[in-house]
């Protein structure tokens, strides 16, 4: 029987820093990452022109191509002042620019190489100990750029490793009076800890603008999940109405008829059967679109011919309303009229919210192929604040338009105010009075 070995809290921490480490410093540290331009949507760079942008995106190269050639220009000096050019100007000048230029492609390696030369540097070159001047700024450039291309863990055992290799070398190498790793460790731990709040933040944002975009469609789906169930509500009324008045009708037809022959009743009880099927299945198709807590409402669904009691009530508010109506009025489709009229409810309560104190005006035009609508306010006035919006109203105009196959346009007006029109076509044979289909 094997016995199970339970890792102490000790043990547990130490593999996880391990892990860590690993994960961090030794996993892909080859990998070809070159480091991209800036985006142009930045809060600064999108303000600047055109042909500025080009070049401002490519501000982070610049920067470290600048410090690489200036600690380049220091060391080579610095190597001439003791001995001519030759290995010891290669190892103390150029390696540490190289080294620092490579974290524009290798940030991880670029930080490996860097503590791998730093004894080679330290012994070959003079000054500071362990990093001298040219050395110091090289490595605390890696140190920065690394970190920003890395995640925080990342650059937190990079300051970790340069700490360890930094005191190791000053205690083996007796420098005590010119040791630098007290203010590598200094320096280091600041600007690692702004570039990790700075790319903390960062992420933060992205993660909020992700969690803002989704909400959003999330939002937009739900509104026009809600607006298509409480058009199939409506629908459910209207359907059944005339489906009810068919099979009225087509049970009371042989009646009519002074000995009807059988082909005929059979016809009409047929005609009356499907209707009554077609009012079950709709009936239990409403059934799966509405909610458990919401019931069809009992009065009758508004028409174009309440519009006044609606405009009314408006008036109550505050808004000043005018309607205008053009064209011979008549009895369209109740679906097309139940739209509009929801239409015009919400257009009107839209100027309520966003255009407190502003007028509107609604004008209705009885065309011959359909209705036209249009829905205007004037700017916001008075000291009453807009509301907030998220679009939901137009949403659900756009859905009942589409749903009749019309056309619906909104937008600002010249006036500083807004638009809302739309144009519900209707098919002439479907222009029919209340009395030729009960006929």
């Amino acid at each position: 029987m094997t016995e199970t070995k339970t890792r102490s809290p000790e043990r547990r921490v130490a593999a996880g820093a391990i892990a860590s480490l690993r994960q961090e410093l030794f996993q892909n540290v080859l990998d070809y990452r070159p480091l991209g331009p800036l985006g142009t949507d930045g809060p600064v760079i999108r303000r600047l022109p055109q042909t500025v942008r080009k070049g401002v995106v490519w501000f982070p190269h610049a920067v470290v191509g600048l410090v690489a050639l200036i600690s380049l220009t220091e060391g080579v000096f610095a190597a001439n002042s003791y001995s001519p050019f030759g290995i010891a100007t290669v190892i103390t000048a150029f390696l540490p620019a190289v080294t620092l230029l490579m974290t524009l492609v290798r940030p991880v390696l670029a930080f490996w190489v860097s503590i791998a030369s730093t004894p080679v540097v330290a012994v070959v070159g003079s000054g500071g100990w362990p990093w001298g001047a040219t050395a110091f700024a090289c490595h605390l450039g890696v140190l920065i750029v690394a970190a920003a291309r890395t995640r925080p863990p990342a650059a937190a055992w990079m300051w970790f490793v340069t700490l360890v290799v930094g005191s190791f070398l000053e205690n083996i190498g007796g420098h005590s009076s010119t040791s630098t790793t007290f203010a590598m460790a200094f320096v280091s731990a600041f600007a690692l800890l702004v570039v990790t709040v700075v790319q903390t933040r960062r992420d933060a944002k992205q993660e909020v603008t992700v969690q803002r975009t989704v909400t959003a469609v999330e939002r937009d789906r739900r509104t026009l999940l809600e607006e298509r169930t409480t058009i199939a509500r409506e629908l459910h009324d209207v359907v059944a109405h005339h489906m009810s008045v068919v099979a009225i009708q087509a049970e009371a037809a042989p009646y009519r008829v002074e000995n009807p022959p059988p082909e005929l009743e059979q016809a009409f009880a047929t005609i009356r059967e499907n209707a009554v099927a077609a009012l079950t299945e709709l009936r239990r198709v409403l059934g799966v679109v509405r909610a458990d807590d919401q019931e069809a409402p009992d009065a009758p669904q508004p028409t174009l011919a309440e519009l006044d009691r609606l405009l009314d009530n408006v008036r109550e508010t505050g808004l000043e309303t005018e309607k205008t109506v053009t064209g011979a009025v008549r009895t369209l489709p109740q679906g097309v009229e139940l739209s509009a009229y929801r239409i015009v409810q919400e257009a009107l309560s839209n100027t309520l919210r966003h255009a407190p104190g502003a007028s509107a005006k609604v004008e209705i035009g009885y065309v011959l192929g359909g209705l036209g609508l249009r829905v205007v306010n004037g700017p916001a006035k008075g000291l009453v604040k807009p509301s907030p919006g998220a679009g939901h109203g137009v949403t659900g105009m756009r859905e009942r338009v589409a749903m009749l196959n019309g056309e619906m346009t909104a937008g600002p007006a010249e006036d500083g105010g807004y638009e809302v029109a739309v144009f519900l076509p209707v098919p002439a044979e479907r222009e029919h009075t209340e009395e030729e289909v009960a006929a």
